[in-house]
């Protein structure tokens, strides 16, 4: 089994780690280590994805995963990378984000006795400890300083000096909350290593100096960087907000959209960190991508791999079949949620439930309303020229009727304009 420390590095995954790391992990042949994941909403994005992939990488490796979800810490909010604190959430949202979270995680890492990986809830210690009991045991043994030190804390601070929104004291607890985590994971399970984003260094650290203070053990931590485009635009983010991995939220082919996107300069970073392709066969996608860039292999095998773990083969088939209906592939297979979620930003006409619209009609009156020409005569010469498609398919006759029984679903019919230009016609269901 290879080495999870040299596994993060060549994929770029280590942005820090704490002192004699890297010899723990090398010496250690099963090592235990943990990730927190705060239960901000029902599902995880793919901002989310370098630290489910590190846990992923820890297990391929040999390591025992263990994921904590912060239904106690989640009650209070990290203020790492905020500017404002957190909305409180109340008890019964958190409950049914930890079940989202859990089941997204499942695809991720094996659960099973023979998996190893187990998932915790903080809130199972942390609603058990009194504040008399946290003070004592964890308060006495962190200074104002070093909490000060935090980078969320002085951002907060500095906001407050220039009359933003200062930090209050549950926030400024969260550190020593996590600190606790750490030292509870470390007690009960033996466990002496964490993850996290490069955010949480400051987190980590606080947990690393408990267990030495309290127990005289070391233990070891390590930070992923945050993901950015190397253009400068927040990773995760497409014209609809956040790229979910609740299909409910992000549907596969919205999904398999946004890595197919990427840009060429963010492609190869993106396979070390979001697959589990070797250094071998990414290199050979970035030796075909640079004498084919046009073909964009390397994206679509980014698109692929990823949308098959979150989404699995009927995901990536869906969202495959999807995407090539743009480029005048079969409609027939995909269904009316498909087509909606495909062809919904294009410009749609709903044509009433009228006697005059059950009726065949030609194809000149189809591209008339649906607003892909000004007029029958335009609609007309461009038929003629064979640049409109019902269906993908191209209108060889303009003047022959397009029948009812040629909607899709008994619904929808898909008006093209050339190659690129599209509109949705709908009849009411």
């Amino acid at each position: 089994m290879s080495n999870l420390y040299a596994e993060l590095s060549w994929r770029g995954l280590v942005f820090d780690a704490t002192r004699e790391t890297e010899g723990f992990l090398t010496a250690e042949p099963s090592p235990l280590g943990y990730i927190g994941f705060d239960p901000t909403a029902e599902s995880l994005h793919v901002g989310s994805l370098v630290p489910v992939m590190a846990l992923v990488h820890l297990q391929r490796c040999g390591g025992r995963p263990l994921v904590i979800v912060g239904g106690g810490t989640g009650m209070v909010g990290d203020p790492s990378g905020r500017k404002s604190e957190r909305a409180f959430m109340e008890a019964g949202e958190i409950e049914a984000n930890v079940t989202g979270l859990k089941k997204q995680l499942s695809h991720f890492l094996d659960f099973s006795d023979h998996g190893g990986a187990r998932l915790l809830n903080n809130l199972d210690w942390l609603g058990e400890i009194s504040f008399l009991g946290f003070l004592r045991d964890v308060g006495k043994y962190a200074t104002v300083n070093q909490m000060l030190a935090k980078e969320s804390v002085k951002l907060r601070l500095d906001r407050a000096k220039d009359g933003g929104e200062g930090i209050s004291y549950t926030e400024f607890s969260y550190m020593l909350m996590q600190a606790y985590d750490f030292l509870h994971v470390h007690d009960r399970f033996g466990c002496r290593f964490q993850m996290g984003g490069s955010d949480q260094w400051g987190n980590i650290t606080a947990g690393i100096d408990l267990i030495g203070r309290l127990r005289n053990v070391s233990a070891y931590g390590l930070v992923m960087p945050l993901v950015t485009m190397a253009s400068g635009e927040k990773f995760g983010k497409s014209t609809d907000g956040n790229v979910w991995l609740d299909p409910s939220r992000t549907s596969p082919y919205r999904f398999y959209q946004y890595w197919i996107n990427t840009p060429d300069h963010d492609v190869e970073r993106f396979l070390k960190f979001f697959t589990l392709l070797s250094q071998e066969e990414i290199a050979a996608a970035q030796s075909e991508h640079a004498r084919s860039p046009e073909q964009r292999r390397a994206q679509e095998m980014l698109a692929s791999e990823i949308t098959r773990s979150v989404h699995g083969e009927a995901g990536l088939s869906s969202a495959r079949r999807a995407s090539a209906a743009l480029f005048g592939g079969e409609l027939e297979d995909l269904s009316s949620a498909d087509l909606v979620d495909v062809f919904g930003a294009a410009p749609s006409v709903l044509l009433p439930a009228h006697p005059e619209f059950a009726a065949p009609f030609s194809a000149v009156e189809l591209f008339v309303w649906g607003g892909l020409a000004k007029s029958k005569g335009e609609a007309r010469r461009l038929a003629e020229g064979g640049g409109l498609y019902v269906n993908n398919r191209r209108v060889e006759d303009w003047s022959r009727p397009i029948e009812p029984s040629s909607r899709l679903h008994g619904r929808f019919l898909v008006l093209r304009k050339g190659a690129k230009h599209y509109a949705l016609a709908e009849w009411p269901g």
